[in-house]
């Protein structure tokens, strides 16, 4: 719950969100995805002037946004397609990311890791020919190394990522050079970087076979899966963020974190699986006893990303704690569960 200290500031940077965005054409790449949506009405909430790009459905789309967002369904990792979406737009947000389960770093790298490659690169290239104001790049937690405590920004080439998502979380990092090589060749300083941690809320990715661990485990238990098994023995520690909460945090970056200056945002405080099977359990009408395999993998022992660095430049704090999250989530899940799939598996959308 937030104090009234953080209850005025929060209000005071919605003024300022509302001054800074009232107006401004914005192109949202990946805007019908789970942190892109939250994004999306943030902005028009904001009077933005806001265009979602998406290789979804128009009818998709529609369910989603009324007439004051234009929806164009276009393939960005096609260059003249990402020149054509970002002529005449202030800011761009780049929200077409990776996401996945346990293993799909390996069994789906190659159908992963060349889309995200043409789309990350043919986009950042498109806003910077077309002289875009603001960029925001979403990077993420799976470009970090392997480690013990909390990981702070400076640390990310302290050497590989884990191998499980070693490529994705490459692809992630050139991401990052790409944007840096252009301050530094050109002076672009429009791109601004931020490194989620685990991002979870209405309108994930819930088939078990490719979701990650809430909407995963929030499906399966509503689904009436009993018992449940889990892979991993539960002792693994893992970062949650609401996507409400980062898309907000995600505005607020555009427009105060210096250039080319990674943040990280995340819940700051880590939770073991086990732990996060049970807090989902409590908000399951018929819970079911939860079983572990600790044969199967579970990923790195530890994903803790420090906020500190967040905190000091954008004021940064937790506004949904990990709780409330999962139970609006589930709650969105049994109203929403029966509702039609984007019925896609390839790159999906943040």
């Amino acid at each position: 719950m937030l104090t009234s200290r953080s209850y005025r500031l929060n209000m005071i940077m919605d003024d300022f969100l509302g001054a800074s965005f009232a107006g401004k054409k914005i192109l949202v790449a990946g805007g019908t995805g789970t942190i892109g949506i939250q994004v999306v009405r943030l902005l028009v909430d904001l009077e933005a002037k806001v265009e979602v790009v998406s290789v979804d459905p128009p009818e998709y789309a529609k369910r989603l946004f009324d007439e004051r967002v234009s929806f164009t369904r276009s393939d960005l990792t096609i260059l003249e397609n990402c020149i054509e979406a970002t002529r005449g737009k202030d800011y761009v947000f780049n929200l077409v990311g990776i996401k996945g389960s346990t293993g799909i770093g390996e069994a789906k790298v190659a159908s992963y890791l060349v889309p995200m490659l043409w789309f990350q690169t043919n986009l950042m290239e498109a806003a910077f020919r077309n002289k875009v104001e603001r960029y925001l790049f979403v990077s993420s937690i799976c470009a970090y190394p392997q480690s013990a405590i909390a990981k702070s920004e400076e640390t990310v080439w302290d050497g590989m990522p884990k191998q499980n998502d070693r490529i994705p979380g490459l692809a992630k990092r050139m991401g990052e050079i790409q944007a840096e090589a252009y301050l530094l060749e050109h002076g672009w300083d429009a791109v601004r970087l931020v490194r989620p941690s685990n991002v979870y809320g209405p309108y994930d990715d819930f088939n078990p076979a490719t979701a990650q661990v809430i909407p995963a485990l929030i499906a399966r238990m509503c689904g009436g899966e009993n018992p449940l098994k889990v892979w991993g023995d539960g002792s693994a520690i893992r970062d949650f963020i609401y996507s409400e909460d980062v898309a907000h945090w995600m505005l607020v970056a555009l427009l105060t974190a210096p250039a080319c200056f990674p943040i990280n945002i995340g819940g700051g405080q880590g939770v073991t699986i086990r732990r996060l099977a049970e807090m989902i359990a409590q908000y399951i009408p018929d819970p079911p006893v939860i079983e572990w395999d600790a044969t199967k993998p579970a990923g790195d022992p530890k994903r803790l990303l420090s906020t500190k660095r967040a905190e000091e430049y954008l004021g940064y704090h937790v506004i949904t704690d990990l709780a409330e999250g999962i139970r609006k989530t589930i709650e969105w899940h049994l109203e929403n569960r029966q509702s039609p799939s984007r019925g896609r598996e390839t790159l999906r959308d943040n």
